[in-house]
């Protein structure tokens, strides 16, 4: 049965060759990604809210709920046992995975990110993980362009293309945001715009919206009803929350990260587990809006008008009936999202971050008006426009992506009347944290390795060399114990000026140039007298088969070297690196790179 798949695949793929011209089938194949893609987010959206509704709809508004301490716990290990023994593999970071397939893995993601980050994050956020279901459905999208791509046979340029529509149909499906999908893909991803790249992302996108649209209804994610129009003195103040938002998303990064670390560190999946538990559900059990992804909190902001309204947010929790701490209310949960994000993906669980900096943008921007307001010092600011701000502010500084942040809020909410200010508060923010942090949430893990793609020519071509394509190893190598005359011996069967020299577990200890001992070599009184021990010299420098090719080419600028020794981490001796290899491999990847 599985000989006959495998054929009629073959007959297709030799049909479509004869038929079909490959720009055309591009296409084809972007449409499929746009309509699988959004099928997967409406299932995951589903699962998720069938879960919540399921658990939480009997809860009591005036008082604490004790489930709060339960339910998170259960769904971290629910997840977590299902990916350590169904899966067997890593699916965090879905964007981060993304950004490592294109950069180092020629566009292939494995087939199960189809339904692994499905099941994961949806039983993750189900049972009040705090955290986003839009990273995993961005990885399944992405997973979803590249299995298609790999099964029709498309080379890794087109993979790396079909991984990009899969992302901007996620976004576009899932938030009804097909503009913003597109955008998302050339910001965060990195997919270099050309018309060649253009038409079948827009594709995927605007198939996976029109699914969405027909299958939930026109009305965008979160309602917003503009009460009162821009105005241009307020111009200051929403450069103000710019700088504010960018902070916010400085100290969202770093806490994450260093939190992250800990959880790194526990090697015992049940200590996570325990550590990530614990914060999880006391902090949401202290504070019911950290459960699940907040979208009721963010839609509460939007869309209140007065106190009494606003108040509600402290409903289900120990707070409930005091409004007069609302503003600490909500400073209390922007520095403890973070926490309780970290826990969740580090206890085991399974999601991202899209919605937990949309919910802080959503609470940093009413914080900031509603504070201003009572100051009573400074211009009104309408809290429901100052939150829609806030959400582009938070996630442009997060992601690092301002048009992302423009466009993914107003294609959201249907705010395009505040175009400017989402802009203004965008750019804002995004300019506070470039001078602190150079790399997005997604990318500083990469970037930290040398293996992150970027739009710099350049260095996108150095990042996609691999150590194994460059090394050569017909050097012979020779030991230090050898005398002149077998050197002598070992030059005559080879075609190199270098010889490694290396003990006898394959150490390099350092090398013989021919050049050092041309005056000599033909001295036949002095072969016993000298050894290589004695002839042989230190390497300017070596390199590490994990060095990315950037640092390779640091280490060759620093040495002036025209050849390099490769070691692993053991110090062992793997081969030589040479600058005119680096260079025909870079023209290669260079000329195949930038077809279009």
């Amino acid at each position: 049965m599985e000989k006959e798949k495998i054929s009629l695949i073959q007959h297709f793929i030799h049909w479509r060759e004869d038929h079909i011209k490959e720009k055309q089938f591009i296409l084809i194949l972007s449409f499929l990604a746009g309509i699988f893609t959004a099928i997967a987010a409406l299932i995951l959206k589903n699962f998720i809210h069938w879960i919540q509704d399921f658990l939480t709809d009997n809860f009591d508004t005036t008082e604490a709920n004790y489930l709060y301490l339960v339910y998170p716990v259960i769904g971290i290990f629910l997840s977590g046992w299902f990916v350590r023994n169904i899966v067997k593999d890593d699916i965090g970071h879905g964007v981060t995975k993304i950004l490592y397939a294109i950069s180092r893995r020629q566009g292939r993601i494995k087939r199960h990110n189809i339904w692994s980050s499905i099941i994961a994050s949806g039983i993750t956020i189900g049972f009040g993980g705090s955290v986003g279901a839009e990273a995993p459905i961005v990885l399944t999208g992405s997973a979803i362009g590249s299995n298609l791509g790999s099964v029709f046979k498309m080379e890794h340029r087109t993979l790396m293309l079909l991984v990009g529509c899969g992302a901007a149909g996620a976004i576009g499906g899932i938030f009804k945001a097909p503009i913003a999908g597109l955008v998302f893909t050339l910001e965060v991803l990195m997919i270099d715009l050309t018309m060649t790249s253009l038409l079948p992302l827009l594709i995927s996108a605007v198939t996976a919206a029109t699914v969405s649209y027909i299958t939930t209804g026109t009305e965008a994610m979160f309602k917003f009803h503009l009460d009162q129009a821009f105005e241009l003195e307020r111009i200051p103040y929403v450069i103000l929350l710019g700088i504010f938002c960018g902070l916010v998303s400085l100290y969202f990064t770093r806490a994450m990260y260093s939190v992250e670390g800990v959880f790194g560190k526990l090697k015992n999946p049940y200590k996570k587990l325990a550590l990530g538990g614990v914060m999880l559900s006391v902090l949401i059990f202290l504070f019911p809006p950290l459960y699940g992804e907040g979208y009721k909190t963010i839609e509460l902001l939007l869309n209140g008008t007065s106190n009494a309204d606003w108040d509600t947010v402290m409903n289900n929790s120990l707070f409930y009936g005091y409004g007069n701490l609302l503003l600490v209310y909500l400073l209390l949960i922007v520095l403890l999202k973070v926490f309780a994000s970290s826990a969740t993906n580090g206890g085991g669980g399974c999601g991202g971050i899209f919605a937990p900096s949309l919910y802080l943008g959503c609470i940093a921007g009413f914080i900031f008006s509603h504070f201003s307001n009572d100051l009573q010092y400074t211009a009104y600011l309408p809290e429901k426009n100052f939150a829609l701000m806030g959400m582009a502010g938070v996630m442009s500084g997060v992601m690092h992506a301002p048009l992302t942040g423009v466009f993914l809020i107003a294609e959201l909410t249907g705010g395009y009347d505040l175009f400017l200010p989402l802009m203004i508060v965008s750019v804002s923010s995004y300019l506070t944290i470039i001078v602190f942090e150079p790399h997005s949430i997604y990318s500083m893990r990469l970037a930290k390795k040398g293996q992150l793609l970027t739009h710099h020519k350049d260095r996108a071509v150095l990042t996609l060399m691999k150590m194994e394509n460059v090394v050569e190893n017909n050097f012979v190598t020779v030991h230090p114990e050898m005398d002149l005359g077998e050197l002598v011996k070992a030059i005559a069967s080879s075609h190199r000026n270098i010889f490694p020299v290396t003990d006898k577990e394959g150490v390099l200890l350092g090398i013989v140039s021919l050049d050092d001992i041309r005056n000599i070599m033909f001295r036949q009184e002095l072969y016993h007298r000298f050894t290589v021990s004695k002839l042989m010299t230190s390497a300017p420098a070596k390199l590490f088969d994990t060095d990315g090719m950037e640092q390779v080419m640091q280490t060759f600028d620093d040495t002036k070297a025209w050849n390099l020794p490769v070691v692993n981490e053991e110090g062992k001796y793997l081969g030589f690196v040479s600058k005119s290899k680096i260079f025909n491999s870079y023209r290669q990847v260079l000329v195949h790179f930038s077809e279009d």
